[in-house]
């Protein structure tokens, strides 16, 4: 009878230790969906969330990121910005340009006529970072020849009310030879990585692709003069243009610097006229490759300045005017409650659109459309671009409208030019004003 009792209450308990095996392999099922269900939706979440952030079009950097930074000192927030675009932390324009932004410059194809005006990379730094946020194309510099540490800091300031930026940085860079090293060595690393994935040579690759090493976008270099070279002397830029040409889209010779006492170039005719001779000469004697020679002038010129800057700019053949530089006048009507335009140093942002626009519309008809301008100054719109466009630019510059809007203003102009444009493309209303 123990017997029996006790083989019946061993059965009991295998049933119970079977039955509670088997509870437990049921209860363990849905735990496991869950933590699968849990772990994927944490990879899709955070997968949307990083194509969200470093997307240039995302309202995070205008809205969160870009106000953020501008607490920060001036400076100081535009060599953060330099170095997160250098490491490849910025956002990406993921989105193809549409067709009506597409045009020519000097027998060179570009996706969109929005470029980055000189003075944001001086160094050539963070070029492809750059050229990742959408622009159709990235000027360096200014560049002189010699390594310039550039005026005292604080050398940078922000009039907010006004949307404006001054600064008296005094071209501050790393000099020719350092620039020239780091812009030829991404060029070819560039090259190298093409051969690679498309099978051809880097010789065969390099006689066709632009300087940018980009099929659609270029790259422009900026050159100016030393702090130390004579006023007339205009061996810097001929110097520059030898070191840097080579790797160049464009070069741009910077005339009309206000932050550097002996650039006279852009006020003195003499010595504009010595010059440009002086580095079209240079340039026609390159033995291989020669870029096009772009002359960037102020906004102070009176139109008999003007006039002559035309004349010269087509007896000598220059490529291209850039109108305009930065100006040390302060516009009536300035909203500053706070007087940071007393600050000495050049002025950019929505201030100087006026006579940047002016100035564009004024080359436009001096020269008769014969050669391209490139409008710059006070552009924070597709509307303000489309302006400069019937005004007479071939192609428009920012740098200020990122300083407030942050780095998806480039996308934003773009995009509102496509609705402008209606179907037209932008390189049929270039002077229309002028036709009209």
């Amino acid at each position: 009878m123990f017997r029996i009792c006790a083989r019946t209450g061993g059965l009991r308990a295998l049933h119970g230790a079977a039955a509670s095996r088997g509870f437990g392999t049921k209860a363990a099922a849905p735990s496991r969906l869950r933590n699968v269900v849990w772990a994927t939706s944490v990879a899709v979440l955070g997968g949307l969330g990083y194509v969200y952030v470093t997307d240039t079009r995302a309202g995070v950097h205008k809205y969160v990121v870009t106000p953020l930074i501008r607490l920060m000192d001036p400076e100081d927030a535009h060599n953060l910005s330099i170095w997160c675009l250098k490491h490849g932390l910025g956002p990406v324009d993921r989105t193809d340009d549409a067709d009506v932004l597409n045009i020519e410059l000097w027998g060179k194809q570009m996706s969109n006529p929005v470029g980055l005006a000189a003075g944001f990379d001086k160094n050539g730094e963070a070029v492809d970072g750059l050229f990742n946020l959408g622009f159709g194309a990235v000027e360096v510099g200014s560049i002189t020849p010699h390594e310039q540490a550039g005026n005292p800091r604080p050398r940078l300031f922000r009039v907010d009310e006004s949307r404006a930026v001054i600064n008296r940085m005094g071209l501050n860079n790393d000099g020719a030879q350092v620039c020239g090293d780091r812009i030829k060595s991404r060029f070819w690393r560039m090259l190298a990585a093409q051969s690679r994935r498309q099978g051809e040579t880097v010789a065969s690759l390099a006689a066709g692709v632009n300087r940018s090493a980009r099929a659609d976008r270029l790259l422009g270099v900026n050159v100016s003069k030393s702090k130390a070279s004579a006023p007339e002397s205009y061996s810097d830029y001929v110097d520059g243009l030898n070191e840097l040409g080579a790797y160049a889209d464009y070069v741009v010779i910077n005339v009309s610097c206000p932050n550097v006492k002996n650039i006279r170039a852009g006020a003195d005719v003499a010595v504009l006229e010595s010059t440009i001779a002086a580095v079209v000469r240079a340039r026609n004697q390159m033995p291989d490759y020669r870029p096009p020679i772009v002359l960037k002038i102020g906004p102070d010129n009176d139109h008999d300045q003007r006039r002559l800057i035309a004349q010269l700019a087509i007896d000598y053949r220059v490529d291209g005017i850039i109108a305009t530089n930065t100006t040390l006048s302060r516009p009536h009507g300035m909203d500053d409650p706070n007087e940071v335009a007393l600050q000495t140093g050049g002025l950019s942002g929505e201030p100087l659109r006026k006579m940047a626009l002016e100035t564009t519309r004024d080359m436009y008809r001096l020269t008769k459309g014969r050669i391209p301008i490139i409008g710059c100054g006070g552009i924070s719109t597709a509307e303000d671009a489309l302006q400069f466009a019937k005004a007479g630019a071939s192609m428009v510059q920012i740098y200020s409208s990122m300083t407030y809007d942050g780095p998806g203003k480039v996308c934003e102009i773009k995009d509102g030019l496509v609705d402008l444009l209606k179907g037209r493309k932008w390189s049929d209303i270039v002077g229309e004003d002028a036709r009209s």
